[in-house]
């Protein structure tokens, strides 16, 4: 099986199947020298515990029925019509590469960033590391959404630098981030708190950050009797209607919740191309809609809001984009989604087939997992469970002796050759392919000039530095 992403989609894919269906081969093949993709990249320096599933990712990794095809770009280094010969199943779990953006005026001036471009800044994404964003144009940062992401940027916008400097963010995020200016930072939903999607415990510690307030929210979402809601809505909302332990009178740094507001426009200074404010439309609670629901609608009023503001973030979501040649396997994807068309498990479908045929329909030997497969949505938790269930349905499938790629496994299926049939097609490109040990040098490295700098790695910010440290 190829597996294409080395985040934990793939990984946790990769480690069911494997325990499944016995001496499969997994080659995991993926465009950047270094695995673990969202964990990575995505997981804020101050979270380290979240990351301790690269454990379970590094124990699959030694088997030796794993290989790890790192700096190999699949639908660019090879082409997947090339892969198909040499495999019985194809797993896509490669997440979601793009952002949503809000389609406003003045989404482009300097100033404006999306939210996955500022979190791969700080945790050193190579394509985000010229990205330089200024923390100290001034003192007010928006935050457009209302997701985990979204509390993120606010709580590095906000944290005390001692906090963040023995982590694993990049020095250059550092060194910005000792300069910051940003002493107040709104994180914009247009609904309201209800409807809101970050969890208790980002709020939570962002509530205790040391020196940073939280302005009040109305009390007037919540029921009088609080107690009454589900358990989740009920924990969130005990949080922010305590509020933070410092105060404003007495903390510069503040963060505050605004809800029903839509953003409108994003404007410039009146001498320059640089942020200056945000329009927000003001919105109100469709009638009829229950707003203590998580699905309330909302609709636009009259009233604009405009937030001052030198920085900000749309933090609205993701989505998957198209490798080039899927449509060659007869995948279409679903571009308005982001997702590849599949049925409830994980099976790769096409839609010719009419609703409710999906054994019918399902591209034999494709699967998919994680965001590719569901959207962007979720914590590493719930993709493990969402990959459990890829590769459940991945080793019944052998089992039961249906279709996979090529042919019916056991009957001139496919070479068996795996990577090595299509590393000469790599290779011959000029295209330097990576091992796990490779990595795991790369790793070393990494640990070894953080120790230098007191923190526990610093990470190379190019793949270029990534294959010199190789050489060295």
């Amino acid at each position: 099986m190829a597996v294409i992403g080395s985040g934990p989609a793939g990984f946790y894919t990769a480690y069911r199947v494997m325990s499944k269906v016995q001496d499969a081969i997994v080659d995991m093949y993926e465009q950047l020298p270094v695995p673990y993709g969202l964990v990575r990249f995505g997981v804020a320096p101050d979270h380290p515990e979240v990351k301790n599933c690269e454990e379970k990712f590094e124990e699959v990794a030694e088997s030796p029925r794993f290989n790890y095809v790192g700096n190999v770009k699949v639908g660019q280094d090879v082409a997947v019509k090339d892969m198909k010969p040499h495999y019985d199943a194809i797993l896509f779990s490669y997440g979601a590469s793009e952002d949503r953006r809000l389609h406003i005026p003045g989404e482009d001036l300097r100033g404006v960033f999306s939210a996955r471009e500022f979190v791969g800044w700080y945790n050193g994404l190579p394509q985000f590391q010229g990205l330089d964003p200024n923390l100290a144009d001034g003192d007010q940062a928006v935050v457009i959404g209302q997701g985990n992401v979204a509390i993120d940027v606010a709580r590095i916008l906000l944290s005390p630098f001692n906090a963040l400097r023995h982590t694993d963010i990049t020095e250059q995020a550092l060194e910005s981030l000792s300069r910051s200016r940003i002493e107040s930072v709104k994180v914009v939903g247009r609904r309201g708190p209800l409807q809101a999607a970050f969890t208790a415990k980002e709020a939570r510690e962002l509530m205790n950050m040391p020196g940073v307030a939280f302005r009040a929210i109305d009390s007037g979402f919540y029921p009088l009797d609080i107690k009454k809601l589900p358990r989740i809505q009920r924990r969130i909302g005990e949080i922010l209607l305590k509020g933070s332990k410092a105060s404003l009178s007495d903390t510069e740094k503040s963060w505050a919740l605004e809800f029903l507001l839509a953003p409108n426009a994003m404007n410039a200074g009146s001498d320059s191309n640089n942020l200056a404010s945000v329009d927000f439309t003001r919105q109100e609670f469709s009638p009829g809609a229950d707003n203590l629901a998580k699905n309330a609608s909302v609709s636009a009023t009259s009233e604009t809001v405009t937030i001052p503001a030198t920085l900000a973030f749309r933090s609205v979501g993701y989505k998957a984009a198209e490798i080039p040649g899927l449509a060659e396997l007869g995948v279409h994807f679903d571009h308005k989604l982001g997702i590849i068309p599949n049925d409830p498990y994980g099976r790769i479908i096409t839609p010719s087939a009419g609703p409710g045929d999906l054994a019918a329909s399902h591209i034999p030997g494709l699967y998919c997992a994680g965001w590719v497969k569901r959207g962007p949505t979720g914590v590493i938790a719930s993709t493990m469970d969402d990959a459990f269930t890829s590769g459940d349905v991945i080793a019944t499938d052998w089992h039961s002796g249906v279709p996979f790629l090529n042919t019916e496994h056991g009957n001139n299926g496919s070479t068996g050759m795996g990577w090595d049939g299509v590393k000469d097609l790599v290779t011959a490109q000029g295209i330097r392919p990576l091992e796990w040990k490779d990595w795991k040098r790369i790793d070393a490295a990494e640990r070894a000039r953080g120790r230098n700098l007191g923190k526990e790695r610093e990470k190379f910010g190019s793949v270029k530095e990534m294959l010199e440290s190789l050489d060295s």
